[in-house]
């Protein structure tokens, strides 16, 4: 029995789709900053990570299929909430549910407004988010009416598009170094046929799914189906380059961080120039 780690959000539902009645495959859903613990400790043959501890990782893992989360412009559910504009925010507290868009959020306070902006836990859960100036909430909390109302939001996909003219790149499988050898390979083939599938399938999904995780319908057509991008192409790639390269500049990640999968190049190294 091949055991998988899969993100809990309705964003993973397209990436699993055609996983859900595999014979010899167990899913296990969890939150994304746990993920990466339990693959590490062995309980996972491969997980849908956040690509901050693949960064983290110091070759504990590469990457597995060409399948992963990723947005082109805004995402509607990893954003920033605040009761002042962002330029004047210095703190944010944060959900701990994802290392990768807590990076992100350090990232473009620092490239928009020259603000080496504190990142706090956010304590209590989303029903405590309106007594902060600034949090951040990933995933459906994102859509939590408890979350309470804000005069400013921030959606960090958009804002990085409008930035960087790049793609992001949220998660991405991960495997141990060398996978398990050709069944590694059958695993990355049944990832990426999975996606596929999802895709095609992406507003029934929706539709399906989308009270289950606290969406109107209409939202939940548009988030799976406009807003969100499953496939590694050579501009995503790029796009986590320039990211890699910015956590690397404020200490998020290690200096030799890197993200390589099968047929490619490193990812996160070292790269001239300054993309805008």
């Amino acid at each position: 029995m091949t055991h998988i780690g899969v993100v809990s959000y309705l964003n993973a539902r397209p990436l699993v789709e055609g996983l859900l009645d595999s014979v010899g495959l167990r899913l296990s859903f969890d939150v994304p900053s746990r993920l990466a613990e339990r693959l590490f400790a062995g309980e996972f043959a491969a997980a849908l990570l956040p690509v901050v501890d693949v960064l983290r990782s110091r070759g504990r893992c590469e990457i597995l299929s060409d399948s992963c989360i990723a947005c082109d412009g805004e995402t509607m559910t990893v954003r920033v909430f605040s009761q002042v504009p962002p330029h004047r925010v210095q703190m944010i507290r944060a959900d701990a549910d994802s290392h990768t868009s807590v990076a992100l959020a350090r990232v473009l306070w620092r490239e928009l407004y020259g603000i080496d902006v504190q990142m706090r836990p956010l304590a209590g859960g989303v029903e405590n988010a309106h007594q902060h100036e600034a949090v951040l909430l990933i995933g459906d909390k994102v859509v939590d009416p408890r979350r309470g109302s804000f005069a400013y939001e921030t959606d960090l996909g958009g804002a990085w598009r409008q930035h960087t003219g790049l793609p992001f790149v949220f998660a991405v499988w991960a495997q141990p170094p060398g996978g398990a050898g050709e069944d590694g390979g059958r695993l990355a083939a049944m990832l990426s046929e999975s996606r596929d599938r999802g895709v095609e399938r992406a507003e029934r999904i929706a539709e399906e799914q989308a009270a289950r995780h606290g969406f109107s319908t209409a939202a939940a057509v548009r988030y799976l189906t406009r807003c969100l991008r499953f496939r590694l192409d050579e501009r995503t790639i790029r796009g986590a380059e320039v990211f890699a390269r910015h956590c690397r500049e404020l200490g998020i990640v290690p200096s030799d961080g890197v993200m390589t999968w099968p047929g490619a190049r490193a990812i996160g190294a070292p790269a001239e120039g300054r993309v805008r």
